[in-house]
């Protein structure tokens, strides 16, 4: 999941700020285009904003779109694709021979209005903020440069829902980073049918995604825009959608079960707001405006569910995504790795790993930072990345990607870590021999331990507070003492500062103090973690822990708990994993270590 990178978060504010640090560290900003953002004369107009990003043969497709597109739509476009850095494309005035709205090729500091068409610049990158577009000079070579995902990136944030971007016909996978990235921010996603496109390679790579809403040859892509735009639903009240979901029908819950009964997952412990948005979005597709209609729509068709499965889990991913944390991280592994003894296995677990990009940032990171540790030592890495998506797993396994991730991985990384295959860079063996993944749901299934670093990066916004408090208190449980815990930049540890020690508090990066969680926790986890206490149990420091006796007042204890929260097999264990109390037939998971000693988890655990 997570949830997924793109550092656009499912937050619940309405606000389109977006702070300073947020731009792109790699490009500079003048101080007048500060001003032109810092000091807003009038609100920002709530009309729908709509990219075009196209390459090779993207002409027709244009000529096509704006032929059949309305004037007064009520919509501003901005036309994106690969235009020579060295002479003027006439894009201008060939654009404007197909539509009788103005069209202007893009300035520094141009404030968006509805009706108009703008197109970039030769030799330009483009963002938008507050409405007013922003060019900077290119820092990548003309090769490596993704000029419609950088637009597509900043739009997502600036216009969220009111944003709409469509892919046209081109080569190579420009646009499927900032797609995703629209899609997350609730915006839509249109794409010329493949068929239909002289070069359908920039088509297919965004149909690859999943994250499309329409496909549509050009000239039928207006008419589609117009009535998506057009619905009511759209520009209805948050607090309305609210209020109508809770009424005794009770929409939101039945939609729950429905998902459950055909995933297997439970949604009813993630943020409300984020959920609503995200059915909205599917029923905006479909142009149903009722939620109880909606739910009619999901008990008939088996497909809808798993489309809305899908966008539930929508979380925007990449490569190094903010770098600046990874230096950081891997500037915090390195004291970490020199103390492990040699020829140990330093264990790493990245939930929520969606496509795989993070779980092979994290491989590449470790394999550089033992760079820096004695060779003789053969530590070995081991990452368990996870996620409750069956089909981004498949995707990570696969270890390939589109040449687009040239603009998050360096040149140097490039060539360590990857082989360039058929247009497509595959991850190479070392990297892919160090991550296991696997299908695996957080809020249920058991962790993994013995960790010495735990990587969730924006996965946790997605989750409600109940929810969060339930699995923090499992991560200090999975992390050895001194392991790291690495979240996302917009992600918190309110309320449990006990259980971990800030090491750097911008990027999130903390270290497993030695508080010990309440018995209930510990108890509790992994298998009810969704699931509300009746009433809390003493700290562990107040039990005799080495009274066993089945008569004894600790038994009595672990079993009511045992009993009220699991039903199934079960040992408790201390910090070292020795058993204190056996729950049930255990003979299918343990088995007497050989010789004589104690009875410890670790020692009695069958291999399968």
């Amino acid at each position: 999941m997570t949830p997924s990178s793109p550092d656009s978060v499912a937050d619940e504010s309405v606000l389109v700020e977006i702070p300073i640090e947020d731009l792109p560290r790699e490009l500079p900003i003048s101080a007048a285009q500060l001003r032109m953002v810092q000091h807003r004369e009038e609100p920002e107009s709530k009309f729908p904003l709509v990219a075009l990003g196209g390459s090779a043969g993207s002409l027709k497709a244009f000529e096509q779109f704006f032929l059949n597109m309305r004037p007064d739509s009520g919509m501003a476009f901005v036309v994106i694709t690969h235009l020579s850095p060295y002479q003027d494309s006439g894009l201008v005035g060939v654009l404007q021979h197909f539509t009788s709205m103005p069209v202007q090729e893009a300035a520094d500091g141009l404030k968006v209005r509805p009706n108009n068409v703008y197109v970039i610049p030769p030799n330009r990158d483009m963002s938008i903020l507050h409405g007013t577009l922003l060019l900077f000079v290119p820092t990548q070579p003309a090769a490596r440069r993704l000029p419609i995902d950088f637009f597509f990136q900043s739009m997502a944030k600036d216009a969220r829902e009111r944003a709409v971007c469509i892919i046209c016909s081109g080569m190579g996978s420009d646009g499927t980073i900032g797609l995703k990235m629209v899609m997350e921010n609730f915006g839509m996603v249109m794409v010329q049918s493949p068929e239909t496109a002289e070069y359908d390679s920039m088509p297919r790579t965004a149909l690859a995604t999943e994250f499309v809403d329409y496909v549509l040859p050009a000239e039928q892509l207006p008419a589609k825009l117009l009535e998506y735009v057009n619905k009511p639903l759209l520009a209805r009240p948050r607090r309305e959608v609210a209020e109508s979901a809770s009424k005794p029908a009770h929409a939101l819950q039945k939609i729950f079960i429905l998902i459950r009964a055909q995933t297997g997952h439970d949604f009813s412990f993630y943020k409300r707001n984020t959920v609503f948005r995200r059915i909205e979005r599917r029923m905006n597709s479909h142009q149903i405006q009722e939620f109880t209609h909606y739910v009619r729509f999901l008990q008939e068709n088996p497909a809808e569910v798993e489309a809305l499965f899908k966008e539930l889990l929508i979380g925007v991913t990449k490569f190094f995504r903010d770098k600046e944390a990874f230096e950081n991280l891997k500037a915090r592994l390195m004291p970490l790795l020199r103390e492990k003894p040699a020829d140990s296995v330093v264990r790493v677990w990245a939930p929520g790993c969606s496509t795989g990009e993070e779980a092979y940032t994290l491989a590449m990171t470790l394999l550089e930072a033992l760079d820096g540790v004695d060779p003789t030592r053969y530590l070995k890495i081991q990452i368990f990345a996870t996620d409750i998506n069956p089909d981004g797993i498949d995707q990570a396994r696969a270890g390939l990607y589109p040449e687009s991730i040239e603009a998050d991985v360096s040149p140097e990384r490039l060539a360590r870590f990857f082989t360039k295959v058929d247009g497509f860079y595959q991850i190479k063996k070392e990297v892919r021999d160090v991550v296991i993944f696997a299908v695996h749901n957080l809020t249920k299934d058991a962790p993994f331990t013995k960790l010495d670093l735990l990587v969730c990066r924006n996965l946790l916004i997605y989750l409600s507070a109940e929810l969060q408090k339930n699995i923090l208190p499992v991560f200090h449980y999975a992390l050895n003492p001194g392991g790291l815990l690495f979240l996302g930049p917009s992600e918190n540890l309110t309320g449990f500062q006990d259980l971990f020690a800030p090491l750097d508090v911008k990027w999130k990066i903390s270290r497993r103090s030695d508080a010990a969680p309440t018995l209930t926790r510990i108890v509790s986890f992994p298998f009810s973690l969704a699931r509300p206490q009746a009433s809390p149990a003493p700290a562990a420091g107040t039990m005799h822990l080495n009274s066993t006796r089945k008569d004894g007042p600790f038994a009595t204890l672990v079993q009511r708990v045992l009993l009220r929260q699991y039903t199934p097999p079960a040992v408790v264990i201390n910090t070292k994993g020795e058993i204190l109390y056996v729950n049930g037939r255990t003979g299918r998971y343990l088995e007497p270590a050989p010789g004589l000693g104690g009875m410890n988890v670790f020692e009695m655990a069958r291999e399968s």
